[in-house]
């Protein structure tokens, strides 16, 4: 199935930044990795926009993404090794900041999955490790906990080119030594 994403087409040509080609690898937010497989010119009405065609590899879906409308998806390059850096380091710092109230912070943390940068999923995955070691999550903390650490586990062993599993060792390992002071003594 095939989905077309983007608000109404525009003309607005796209910044020079952020051309993909065809069998470029790209993270499109929420799912995570995908391919662009081709470019095609995509009739919507009376318009006719440029758009990439995606297979996003963790489920095989496909999606069309308007050229025009990089920006609003916030389709992105994989991140660089020296982001992949900063992000375990971003990981040993202990500071964290959520909201208590649960359904005010699900929707924080639900939109900063939506834009699919490597910072945002972070924090959201920082922030429900620590909450899941000090009380019990909610269902649907617990998905999108464990959604965040598949998004950046992915990406992590796309970019330093190693297991999925081994990267998601290590998020854990650095969490859990970053947190393990913190946790009410109980929990152990």
């Amino acid at each position: 199935m095939t989905y077309f994403v983007g608000s109404a087409i525009n003309k607005i040509e796209m910044d020079d930044k952020i051309k993909f080609k065809i069998g470029d690898k790209v993270i499109y937010p929420n799912q995570g990795i995908s391919v662009i497989e081709e470019i095609i010119e995509k009739s919507i009405g009376d318009q006719t926009a440029k758009c990439y065609h995606l297979r996003v590899l963790s489920n095989c879906s496909s999606v069309l993404v308007p050229i025009s409308n990089v920006h609003e998806v916030g389709l992105r390059k994989l991140s660089s090794r020296s982001d992949i850096n900063s992000l375990f380091g971003f990981f040993e710092d202990d500071n964290i900041n959520f909201n208590s109230d649960w359904k005010e912070r699900y929707k924080i943390h639900e939109n900063m999955m939506r834009t699919g940068l490597l910072f945002d999923i972070a924090s959201v995955l920082k922030n429900l490790y620590y909450l899941s070691l000090i009380k019990p999550l909610s269902f649907r903390e617990k998905k999108m906990m464990e959604k965040a650490k598949f998004l950046l586990a992915s990406e992590i062993s796309e970019v330093n080119n190693c297991k999925i599993k081994y990267a998601e060792e290590k998020i854990e390992s650095i969490l859990y030594n970053t947190f393990k002071s913190k946790i009410p003594k109980q929990n152990f």
